[in-house]
């Protein structure tokens, strides 16, 4: 038998794991309980309502990935959620490829919190696993709350990186009662009340779900999904994202299917919130929330990604994003600090922001950096096309930067923003990338002619979304239909989180007879062409058919001496117009496209370049969107268009003397006044997205008057 061990060295022991048991105890409730305790600090001031804000950068490159290190070089892939926890660390959840809670530690240092793979499972640290996280909070102990959407679960982390299953089983479904067993479908957003209650945007069950402080699970407002006001289940969302709980117990909620900004009542009652008077805001598509000590609101919206702010009286401005400068690509998470500053996570821009009050000494500072980088790597589709065969020829009849009008015939309503290819109508529509579907509308325009899917940055329209032409469901796994009285569908959704395979059946050709395809999100979009196709050849130089001059006033100038156009050197200087087109190996005689470049040079009579003109100005250029809507205005002239929208025939009059190029928009003007009077030509310079210089009347010769 083992020799006892002394008595006084048995006690020794016990006060040892006396004092371990109390140092855990201390790391797990005292700490929590010891921030719950510490006296309030003062309140805040009134929020301000005439502030001039500017964006500032506070984590990522622009470009996707989930690296650590230092806050500004590291990389996010889908940064959604944004909050500030008690260490004054910030947390966010960064969904997409990266399935991860983030911390930025008060240093700038950049670690994974918890999470590492997609998957559903507790642990600590880079055990735990998530599905495409959304929405964050903080209790009052310091955890978080994590919106676990693709897992259709709520989870919470304590403040030592363990990761548990707040709510939900992981099976998409309804289902109320203990927190366990019961069900959720997609939630997306998460707000904590005073007393610990976890309000739960259950996005795709179009309720609000209140898992309470006893862990039962109850809905608070809504039903099927509509857009009606009203108490409790009385009332309708359609796909809400984001929660905010004011001071005064009213749960904002971002209904982002129903463009609007809904509160719920302490009592329960539903209503929507109606801007007051001429200086109304259309808050469109709300998708993440704050919430002011006094009741002022902050929005943030889809696309593109503002910020608005709304007043407890009605009143709304907008606060970032009046200028394309500050167009974040999807302003999915909001935080507001205590000095009235805030945090915006731009989820598709892979950044986070500081937005700060833009004071009279930093006039002069600019935004930004804002949305993605515009050097980041494209998508890879290893040259697919969106048809069958994808490794096969298909022929392309539209290319970004062409001009478009409108079904009120406006011949120069806006710039065509992809790369449109051909099909019969009914032609299934294949997935051109492995992806997952990261927008909570990924699916639009039911039943209209843009219709269309967005999967991961690529979207395509002009078809039917999750169906054949004849109506019937692709995969009920992925698109979920509603149907109307006589059972036709009348809507189709998608869960965010849902993965599609290149070469999935992403939809079928509506009557338009062809697929749009898009890269990037709104303002931030590149040319398609990039992407690659098979079998795509282009060795068909661009065609100029003429070169004109306008005047000061937008008059032709059409005097003429010696074959010379007369142009006088007083004025306000001369606008150029240059009637180009392009075509592609395979196309059609009568397709014509738009050139990819377009610029001028100004030459003396022997050919050599004047001053200022060594090498063609190049002002248009089409690698980007430009987002600014007076873009089409700005590239080109009146009387352009194109077939389907009215124009006798398919016509370009670019305007290569202004500037559309990247993130500048401007008008601007050859000004002959710089010359001395004499012969001169102007030289029209176009150039397709293959190289190919353009070929025809490319030069119009000029007379610069004396007077």
């Amino acid at each position: 038998m083992a020799p006892r061990t002394p008595r006084g060295v048995r006690r020794a022991l016990w006060a040892v794991a006396a004092l371990t048991a109390l140092a855990l105890a201390g790391t797990f409730f005292w700490e929590p309980l010891r921030d719950w305790l510490r006296p309030p600090l003062p309140p805040p001031a009134p929020t301000a309502f005439d502030w001039t804000a500017r964006m500032t950068p506070l984590a990522g490159t622009g470009l996707r990935g989930a690296r650590d290190g230092h806050a500004l070089s590291a990389r996010f892939d889908e940064p959604w959620g944004v909050v500030r926890g008690p260490d004054g660390s910030v947390f966010v959840a960064d969904g997409g490829e990266a399935n991860r809670i983030r911390r930025i530690a008060p240093d700038g240092t950049v670690t994974t919190f918890a999470g590492s793979v997609e998957g559903f499972r507790d642990g600590v640290g880079a055990a735990a696993r998530f599905h495409t996280p959304s929405s964050l909070a903080v209790d009052r102990f310091g955890a978080l709350v994590v919106a676990d959407t693709g897992n259709h679960a709520i989870r919470r982390i304590a403040r030592n990186g363990a990761v548990a299953t707040l709510a939900g089983t992981g099976v998409a479904g309804l289902r109320e009662g203990d927190a366990a067993l019961a069900q959720f479908r997609g939630p997306m957003g998460v707000a904590v009340d005073a007393i610990g209650r976890v309000y739960v945007a259950d996005t795709w069950n179009d309720r609000i779900r209140v898992i309470e402080t006893d862990g039962r699970v109850r809905t608070l407002a809504g039903g099927a999904r509509g857009f009606v006001d009203g108490a409790g289940a009385q009332a309708r969302f359609d796909t809400p994202t984001a929660l905010a709980v004011a001071g005064d117990g009213t749960v904002w909620v971002a209904d982002t299917g129903n463009r609007a900004l809904r509160r719920i009542d302490p009592d329960g009652t539903v209503r929507t919130w109606r801007p007051a008077g001429w200086d109304a805001v259309d808050v469109d598509r709300p998708l993440s929330l704050a919430v002011a000590h006094d009741g002022v609101l902050y929005v943030g919206t889809l696309s593109p990604g503002r910020v608005l702010q709304v007043s407890p009286d009605g009143r709304a401005r907008v606060l970032t994003g009046a200028s394309t400068g500050q167009w974040a690509a999807r302003a999915a998470g909001l935080w507001l600090e205590r000095d009235g500053s805030m945090l915006l996570a731009d989820a598709a821009g892979h950044r986070l922001h500081r937005i700060v009050r833009r004071s009279a000494g930093d006039d002069v500072l600019r935004d930004g950096p804002v949305g993605p980088r515009p050097d980041r790597p494209l998508p890879d589709t290893a040259r697919r096309w969106p048809f069958a065969p994808q490794d096969g020829w298909h022929e392309v009849v539209g290319t970004l930067g062409e001009v478009r009008g409108n079904f009120s015939g406006e011949s120069r309503s806006h710039l065509h923003n992809g790369l449109d290819v051909r099909a019969d109508v009914g032609t299934p529509v294949l997935a051109l990338i492995d992806a997952k579907v990261t927008s909570p509308l990924a699916a639009f325009s039911f039943g209209g002619q843009a219709e269309g899917i967005t999967v991961d940055e690529l979207t395509s329209l002009h078809m039917r979304v999750g169906r054949t032409a004849q109506g019937r469901n692709l995969d009920p796994s992925r698109f979920a239909f509603e149907h109307d009285e006589d059972g036709r569908p009348s809507l189709v959704r998608i869960l965010r989180g849902t993965r599609f395979a290149a070469g999935d059946a992403l939809g079928s050709v509506n009557a338009q007879a062809h697929t749009h395809l898009i890269v990037g999100p709104y303002g931030h979009q590149h040319n398609a062409i990039r992407l690659g196709f098979h079998g795509y050849r282009d060795t068909v130089p661009p065609r100029i058919d003429g070169v004109s001059l306008l005047d000061d006033a937008g008059l032709p100038l059409t005097a003429r001496e010696d074959g010379r156009v007369l142009v006088p050197r007083a004025g306000g200087g001369v606008q150029v117009v240059v009637d180009a087109w392009d075509q592609v190996d395979g196309n059609l005689p009568r397709r014509r496209l738009g050139l990819h470049r377009i610029g001028y040079q100004v030459l003396r009579a022997d050919g050599t370049p004047v001053p200022g003109f060594e090498a063609p100005s190049m002002n248009l250029d089409f690698s980007r969107m430009p987002a600014h809507p007076d873009a089409v205005l700005t590239a080109y002239a009146a009387d352009s268009g194109i077939t389907v929208h009215g124009a006798a025939r398919t016509r370009f009059l670019y305007v290569p003397s202004n500037i559309v190029r990247g993130d500048t928009v401007a008008e601007a003007r050859w000004d002959p006044a710089a010359l001395p009077p004499g012969d001169y030509v102007v030289r029209a310079v176009g150039v397709d997205a293959a190289g190919n210089r353009a070929i025809g009347a490319s030069d119009l010769p000029v007379r610069l008057l004396a007077h």
